[in-house]
């Protein structure tokens, strides 16, 4: 019979449930866009190449401790739908969610920079905000109405690490050195939650 649920659950679901202690905490990091959605480009840059590269990056820093597993959504370019995305996150019921992306707007060179988040209307959510801004130098914290929140069941933040089209902020979040930084403050807010 045991076998039988196994089988059924999807080979996704499967690889990350079926052989480990159901006392396990789970972390997702959720790489933005992936695919053919590039999600925000500047020139040679793109957001889904930043988001991965960071994500993976966590996922590195986080393996030799065993408090919990750091999930990823993607750790290469692919893309899952957004209601794919969700639907492992729920099935996972993860002790946070942290979704990573680029910000920009429409001027060519912008003077905004800096990281915002949006969160849930929930406790949670707002907590995981607050640590996220006492490591980042964060411009906003607000509300919004977007699925990785609205569909998330557990305290999820949906992150912009900065603007593409601010040279200080792409020049950071594209090095390799500005990439372990940021993951490396993940790191210590995952740890202290």
């Amino acid at each position: 019979m045991k076998g039988i649920k196994l089988l059924a659950l999807s080979a996704f679901s499967a690889s990350f449930l079926s052989f480990t202690p159901i006392n396990k905490k789970y972390i997702v990091i959720d790489a933005g866009h992936g695919g053919n959605d590039r999600g925000t480009v500047y020139g040679n840059f793109l957001e889904k190449d930043i988001t991965v590269n960071i994500a993976k990056e966590i996922k590195k820093l986080n393996e030799n401790q065993d408090q919990y597993e750091v999930v990823l959504t993607r750790d290469s370019d692919t893309y899952p739908s957004l209601g794919e995305r969700t639907e492992m996150i729920n099935k996972l019921n993860p002790e946070i969610v942290i979704s990573l992306h680029m910000n920009s707007d429409p001027q060519k060179e912008t003077p905004k920079q800096g990281t915002e988040v949006y969160v849930q209307n929930t406790d949670g959510s707002k907590k995981l905000a607050e640590k996220i801004s006492k490591k980042f130098t964060v411009g906003k914290i607000e509300e919004r109405n977007l699925h990785m929140l609205r569909e998330t069941k557990a305290p999820a933040v949906l992150v912009e690490l900065g603007f593409m089209n601010n040279t200080k902020d792409r020049e950071y979040v594209t090095s390799e050195q500005g990439q372990k930084e940021i993951a490396q403050k993940f790191t210590e807010i995952i740890r202290e939650y």
